[in-house]
């Protein structure tokens, strides 16, 4: 399985490039059946990260550009009047994709917002009285601009916590760089990308990792870090059971793509800055690197008890 896993990081970094430690993670996100949340600036390859992995893993693929007037029925569907057959038929909408991206998701409103992450939480929706089963799988990547970017409607901490993961791209390094600048276009080498497994292969592969082993020593480990960011002075908000779970759950992903049957601290440690930062919010500004740096914090301050 740790093959599988390396030749697909591995095509994905010809596409993105300088990026191997974000790609796993998104993937470690899919395995656990989670979903993405990517904030970061315009230009750094959050939509051709998207594109690449549904092309890869052959999974079908939309995606919603939010604004300020696209309503939920734009993406969950509608029913429309049959006038032949004198009923109302249900038209699915992007939603029913195995691989949603969701592009500046703060630019919609609360309420679009809202019909997205209640699909994402119990992966089907209801129109009209009926219930629709999403398929299987269902991975949402979200893109959001940056908080202090105007137009845009800040996800609340409950939405925010629906979110298996929230990372960053960043930058490419130097030597990246000159090669997306010299190189071919992105656009050219995701036509020609093949799919390197199937979707039956992709499910079994999320079927396994709950199978990973969690120790009592790793669970004590992590609700020491529960207890220890509820007692922290700096945060305003503890980390919820939710929480603990997204960890366990992301850390056994981890663990089994390094193909491994349990987890270990480092495991833990690995996962918990991108399954951990959204959740816990600083009080106070004056911690350096926002909640990022309290997340090291938290984990340093946290004993490992061998």
């Amino acid at each position: 399985m740790k093959n599988t896993i390396d030749k697909i990081v591995t095509e994905m970094n010809r596409i993105i490039l300088g990026k191997e430690m974000e790609i796993r993670l998104v993937f470690t996100c899919l395995l656990a059946k989670g979903h993405l949340l990517i904030e970061d600036i315009p230009g750094v390859g959050k939509t051709t990260l998207a594109q690449s992995l549904a092309k890869i893993l052959g999974l079908s693929y939309s995606r919603v550009q939010c604004t300020s007037d696209l309503l939920p029925a734009d993406i969950v569907g509608t029913s429309i009047l049959d006038t032949e057959a004198q009923e109302f038929r249900f038209h699915p909408g992007p939603l029913f994709d195995q691989m949603v991206l969701a592009d500046e998701l703060n630019r919609a409103t609360p309420r679009t917002q809202s019909a997205l992450l209640e699909a994402m939480e119990e992966r089907q929706v209801s129109v009209d009285g009926t219930t629709h089963p999403l398929p299987d799988p269902f991975f949402v990547i979200a893109t959001q601009n940056q908080r202090y970017h105007v137009g845009t409607f800040p996800l609340p901490e409950s939405q925010l916590d629906r979110f298996l993961m929230r990372i960053q791209l960043g930058y490419p390094d130097y030597k990246s760089e000159r090669q997306l600048l010299t190189g071919e276009s992105r656009h050219e080498m995701l036509k020609r990308l093949e799919p390197l497994i199937s979707t039956e292969e992709l499910k079994k592969m999320q079927d396994e990792v709950s199978k990973v082993h969690v120790s009592d020593a790793i669970l004590d480990y992590v609700q020491d870090i529960i207890a220890g960011s509820r007692g922290n002075p700096h945060q305003y908000l503890g980390l919820s059971p939710r929480g603990g779970i997204s960890l366990v759950r992301a850390a056994q992903a981890w663990a089994m793509a390094d193909e491994r049957e349990m987890v270990l601290p480092e495991d833990i440690q690995s996962v918990a800055g991108c399954v951990l930062e959204h959740r816990l919010a600083p009080e106070s500004s004056n911690i350096k690197g926002g909640t990022y740096q309290a997340v090291e914090q938290l984990i340093r301050s946290i004993p490992l008890n061998q």
